[in-house]
């Protein structure tokens, strides 16, 4: 279901199909806010686990800290990928 926002353009709860060209600023903050995350995610489980004596929850941690490491090093390709694109 699609809704009208204020300005006339409608809303769907469905992924865009292409990245737009321009990303404003406050899209700019917002990936700026989600590698602080994960990368700050990825710390603490690293920084968790290797003071973990249980050696499942160590384990765990580690690899919660390695999905955020993934996470923060596929966004960063891919911001890296759309500024090296020729207009």
């Amino acid at each position: 279901m699609m809704q009208q926002n204020q300005f006339g353009q409608f809303k769907s709860s469905q992924p865009m199909a292409q990245v737009p060209p321009i990303v404003s600023t406050k899209d700019q903050l917002y990936l700026s806010d989600m590698l602080s995350w994960n990368l700050n995610a990825c710390k603490k489980a690293h920084f968790f686990a290797q003071n973990c004596q249980t050696p499942e929850l160590q384990q765990a941690l580690e690899e919660a800290g390695q999905m955020h490491q993934r996470h923060y090093d596929r966004l960063l390709n891919h911001l890296n990928n759309q500024q090296n694109k020729p207009n």
